[in-house]
């Protein structure tokens, strides 16, 4: 049988993702389908939940990923428009093997993706190869699959509130034009309190600001509701809403770890000494407050799928990245899930005290930079990681590298790392003051020079 090669971008550390009509087309999506429907077949497996995201692209590769589907012999439940964890949520409550969902994420409208899972965990990495050399040899399963509609939205939206536990706030909810909007209609509709919707048509142009809430330019509109509403605080999703970014009443950005070590404090309270995972890239003062506060933190790798598996493995209640991926698995599934991350925020602020400024205004006073992102070349990336690694170690230095180089110091950290999706490296620097950042990032350029890389600008 003739198989099919994708183009060599594609096939990406967590997901499939590409340039629709260039890097991906409709044919891509059918293989995929096949391939995945395939290698879920050979593993026992037949049901697939499908969803898509608002993109323009999205409904015909979605319809091109069932004919893959049914051709392997899979049984397709289509779920239709929504944000990625609602796709997640379908496979659980539908007691499907798997779940695909089309989607770009937070990537210009002119990409598309799509995300695998399935119900015993993530689908990525060398799975994710896997499934590019079947589909180049054309090893694939035939049958005919059966299909079938699901309207989810309303029993999703039901599950994240069941046993809510929040007060009423005035909260601003950006959803970006991306995917979160008609749940999050939905949502506030039933929520206490009163709540401002910017953005919640669907519309895969993006025609406000682009859907990626870790870039402090695209929280502008929400700042502005914010302060013109007086509202508590607000919220807002990237593209597929699987990530969270929040402002407090004042306007100010609450960053990923920040968020994190608020949502730990109820989990804590309810599963005493149990352990939270956050990401290589978090603040030292997010590792502090989990242990402060009774818990076991785990620092681990960066990437979503990584961050899943490790939250199976050690049965953690709770994990979250930098990057806005909150994962509950206490009273959820363990996935990431940007909306069910608003609903807890609420919980949570509840519970401390009724205000995110507050619980702002009381974070240790740590300066650090903007996570850096800089070209590399994908031949030069990891061997540069590995150099730093080896002089530092030379030195003596304590380094944790269970994702690149992060290096302790007594007076902050500096992190230096490959990115798994681009030919870039990441570097981010946190100290207790000024003068140590400084030092900091100096030993950082240092370290860079040493293997030819330019230094990384100290403004932010």
């Amino acid at each position: 049988m003739a198989g099919h090669s994708f183009h060599p971008s594609l096939l990406r550390a967590y997901d499939i993702r590409g340039i629709v009509g260039d890097t991906l087309t409709e044919d891509d999506a059918t293989a995929v389908g096949r391939s995945f429907g395939t290698m879920l077949r050979r593993a026992g497996g037949r049901t697939v939940c499908l969803g898509r995201d608002g993109r323009v692209s999205s409904r015909s590769l979605a319809n091109a990923v069932a004919d893959g589907l049914l051709a392997a012999g899979c049984d397709v439940i289509d779920i239709g428009l929504g944000p990625s964890p609602m796709l997640y949520f379908s496979v659980f409550e539908m007691h499907a093997d798997a779940g695909l969902m089309v989607t770009g994420s937070h990537n210009p409208p002119d990409w598309n993706g799509i995300k695998m899972m399935r119900s015993s965990g993530p689908f990525h990495g060398a799975d994710i190869q896997a499934l590019g050399t079947l589909a180049a040899a054309g090893d694939w399963e035939t049958g005919s699959g059966s299909s079938r509609t699901a309207d989810i939205m309303d029993r999703y939206v039901q599950a994240m509130l069941a046993d809510f536990r929040g007060s009423a706030f005035t909260i601003a909810w950006d959803c970006g034009n991306g995917a979160a909007g008609p749940v999050v209609e939905r949502l506030t509709r039933l929520l206490p309190g009163t709540h401002h919707l910017l953005f919640s048509d669907v519309d895969g142009r993006f025609p406000n600001h682009h859907p990626d809430p870790t870039v402090e330019a695209n929280l502008a509109d929400l700042k502005r509701v914010v302060i013109e509403k007086g509202c508590d605080f607000g919220v807002a999703f990237d593209g597929d809403a699987d990530r969270i970014g929040a402002i407090d009443g004042q306007g100010r950005v609450v960053w990923g770890d920040e968020l994190l070590g608020i949502l730990a404090e109820p989990v804590l309270h309810e599963l005493p000494g149990s352990t939270i995972i956050g990401d290589i890239k978090a603040s030292q003062a997010l590792f502090d407050r989990i242990a402060a506060l009774g818990g076991v933190p785990d620092m681990w790798k960066s990437g979503h799928s990584l961050m899943k598996a490790r939250l199976l493995e050690l049965n953690a209640p709770l994990a979250g990245e930098m990057s806005g991926h909150i994962f509950f698995a206490h009273r959820w599934h363990g996935v990431d899930d940007g909306i069910l991350a608003a609903v807890r925020l609420i919980e949570a602020v509840t519970a401390l005290g009724g205000s995110l400024t507050a619980l702002k205004d009381a974070m240790p006073a740590m300066i650090n930079t903007p996570e850096f992102r800089f070209p590399c070349p994908e031949t030069r990336k990891f061997a540069v990681v590995a150099e730093v690694l080896a002089r530092l170690k030379a030195e003596g230095a304590r380094v944790n590298e269970i994702d690149g180089a992060r290096v302790m110091r007594v007076d902050g950290w500096w992190l230096l790392r490959a990115s798994n999706t681009q030919d870039v490296l990441t570097a981010r620097v946190e100290a207790r003051d000024a003068a140590a950042l400084a030092r900091l990032l100096a030993e950082l350029n240092d370290q860079l020079a040493l293997s030819g890389v330019a230094p990384v600008a100290a403004s932010h």
